[in-house]
Order: structure tokens, then sequence, then C-alpha cells
């Protein structure tokens, strides 16, 4: 059986690599103090986690997991009168979209390894699925929700 918390931190710390920027799973990120951070960073939530094939044979060795991956602009701490904007959501969208980047050389897999102890993520798929802007605390998100493909590794 495929546990969902190694595939969650391996995805998050992935996405933390492409955009530079922190990544909370299901919260704004914190600093070593407990304290949010200020954007732009992402917000990670996972979604469904299915781990049966529907065959008879099934050993649950396989499993597909989604997430959504919210990117929030924000304003420029060092421009009181500055705000988030759609252009720096989209910057972060961009980067964090490479997760599905294949290699420019046409080699099988993946540009950005997504390194899951015991486990191979085979296929992944990305789907923009808008954003939202937020007139009052300055801040415009772009979402996007992916979908791993994953197996066990066979050992020995």
């Amino acid at each position: 059986m495929i546990d969902r918390r190694p595939v969650t931190a391996s995805l998050q710390a992935l996405l933390a690599t492409l955009t530079g920027r922190p990544v909370g799973v299901r919260s704004v990120p914190l600093d070593e103090f407990g304290r949010p951070l200020p954007p732009p960073y992402t917000i990670l939530d996972p979604l469904d986690h299915t781990s049966d094939d529907q065959t008879l044979a099934d050993r649950h060795t396989t499993a597909v997991s989604n997430y959504q991956a919210t990117f929030v602009s924000g304003p420029n701490p060092a421009d009181p009168n500055s705000r988030g904007g759609d252009e720096q959501a989209q910057w972060l969208a961009d980067k964090g979209r490479k997760v599905i980047e294949r290699p420019t050389d046409g080699s099988p897999g993946y540009r950005h390894p997504l390194t899951i102890p015991g486990i191979n993520c085979w296929r992944r798929e990305a789907s923009e699925v808008g954003g939202t802007p937020d007139p009052e605390d300055g801040i415009i998100t772009s979402v996007i929700r992916f979908r791993l493909f994953l197996e066990e590794q066979p050992t020995g």
C-alpha cells in the first residue's frame, strides 16, 4: 500500500525547488518560529488518494494522488502601496507547472525528479483550474491541480 505522507512531502519539496519560494501543506508556510511567511508562496492541498485498481488481483501496489497547488502572489514588502498581481501569480504557476516538464532531449521520464522512497511516479498530469483575486488583502492566486500515478518499486 502506498502511504500518502511521503508523496505529499516529495511534491512539496519539488514545488519549493521549482518556484524558489516556500510551500505550506494545507496552510500558509511558516518560518522557524511558527509565524506565517509573507507571499509569494504556494499552498499545497492534498485531495483524493485512490489505491484500488479495480481488479480481483489488486494488491494495492498502485495509487493515484491528486493535489491542488495555490500559487499566492503578494505585495512587495519594500513598497507599502504595492499589491499582489497576476504577473507574479502566473510566474509562480509557470514555475510550478514544471512538475510535468519532460526532458528536452526526448528521453523518457520527467525533467525534475519526484523522489519518493520505494515509489515510482510513472505519470504526471497538471490542469490549471483558474485563480482568485482578493482585493481586500492585495493578493491574487493561480491554481493548478496535479494528478500523480504511482506504483511501488519492486525490492530485491
